[in-house]
């Protein structure tokens, strides 16, 4: 692994509103439905957050401070493990940017400061765009996707 930071901007369109947008990521009862995680915060700038899976268990997998609050068009947290909380190089930086965009909304999420090829890095690559097509379905029809799927062996081996 290298020290170079590197980023990952994701943008996607939605039928929906800049309101309806920011609580579906900042509000956990809506979150859990189509993340599988709950976002825990007051989000206030200073305030922890913590990404909880929604699971028996309750497990904290992600955790971070909120850092910028600007409803309902921005939110900026950091981000990093659970379990490598207490080293501050193990956190990243997420940006949410909500803008209306004619008769639907533009999403933009920037996840950057990463480390080019750690474990983060990879999970982000492969993370983001299924959340983002989950909260887009979720939005526009009620349904979610699963975000939790694997490739099937078919095209694994394509």
């Amino acid at each position: 692994m290298t020290n170079e930071a590197i980023s990952f901007t994701y943008t996607t369109y939605i039928v929906s509103t800049p309101g309806k947008v920011f609580e579906a990521i900042t509000k956990p009862d809506l979150a859990r439905r189509y993340w599988g995680h709950e976002n825990v915060s007051d989000w206030k700038p200073g305030s922890r957050w913590e990404h909880i899976r929604t699971n028996d268990e309750r497990t904290v997998e992600l955790v971070g401070e909120v850092i910028e609050v600007s409803p309902p068009t921005r939110l900026v947290i950091t981000w990093a493990n659970a379990s490598q909380a207490s080293d501050p190089a193990s956190y990243s930086r997420v940006t949410f940017e909500i803008e209306e965009y004619e008769a639907m909304v533009r999403l933009t999420v920037t996840h950057d400061e990463l480390e080019a090829g750690s474990g983060m890095a990879n999970g982000i690559r492969r993370g983001w765009p299924i959340v983002l097509s989950s909260l887009k379905s979720f939005l526009e029809t009620g349904q979610a996707i699963d975000v939790f799927a694997k490739p099937r062996a078919s095209e694994l081996a394509a």
